[in-house]
């Protein structure tokens, strides 16, 4: 047995943080601006908790789901991290 660190895959890595990254950002972002401002009208027929549902994302509900992404986003770096053998 050595004490030789394990060889990290840097490549991989980088490569799964960025795609991470890149799809929390894409979901963030049509939650927030596309179901607060794009499809507003069409939600707008639906309600939630008495109000409109695109008035409810804009003023609530793209803050929950960004707090649920930060949540998934530091599960997910844990598995990242596992799998690619970095220590944080």
């Amino acid at each position: 047995m050595s004490n030789e660190p394990k060889k990290i895959d840097a490549k991989g890595y980088w490569s799964a943080t960025v795609r991470l990254t890149v799809s929390l950002l894409i979901i963030w972002f049509v939650v927030s601006y596309g179901a607060g401002i794009l499809f507003r009208d069409v939600l707008d027929n639906f309600s939630i908790g008495g109000a409109p549902l695109g008035f409810w994302f804009a003023q609530q509900g793209a803050i929950y789901v960004f707090v649920a992404l930060i949540f998934y986003y530091c599960h997910a770096m844990s598995k990242i991290e596992r799998k690619y053998g970095v220590k944080g």
